[in-house]
């Protein structure tokens, strides 16, 4: 399945970001299963996560981490009123 493009993403409390794709779709995606190691680990500063932008058909962070575009869009829920 083609992945919709990400027109905004804005970083959560608890590493959590709400991600808006063309579609018009809102949706919440986890990231706290993938900060460990020396490369996603330095998600866990706080300054390093808030520093993230859409990229394409995904989201990544200043330091060049991202996030495959199938996990991001199907590991994330429906945002509801958020």
């Amino acid at each position: 399945m083609l992945q919709p493009k990400v027109i905004k993403v804005l970083p959560l409390p608890d590493y959590k970001l709400l991600v808006e794709y063309a579609t018009g779709e809102r949706r919440i995606f986890d990231v706290k299963p993938y900060i460990s190691g020396d490369w996603y680990g330095e998600l866990a500063d706080v300054d390093t996560f808030n520093t993230v932008h859409p990229c394409g058909t995904t989201v990544e962070w200043d330091d060049g981490q991202d996030i495959a575009p199938h996990e991001l869009y199907e590991l994330s829920v429906p945002a509801g009123g958020v």
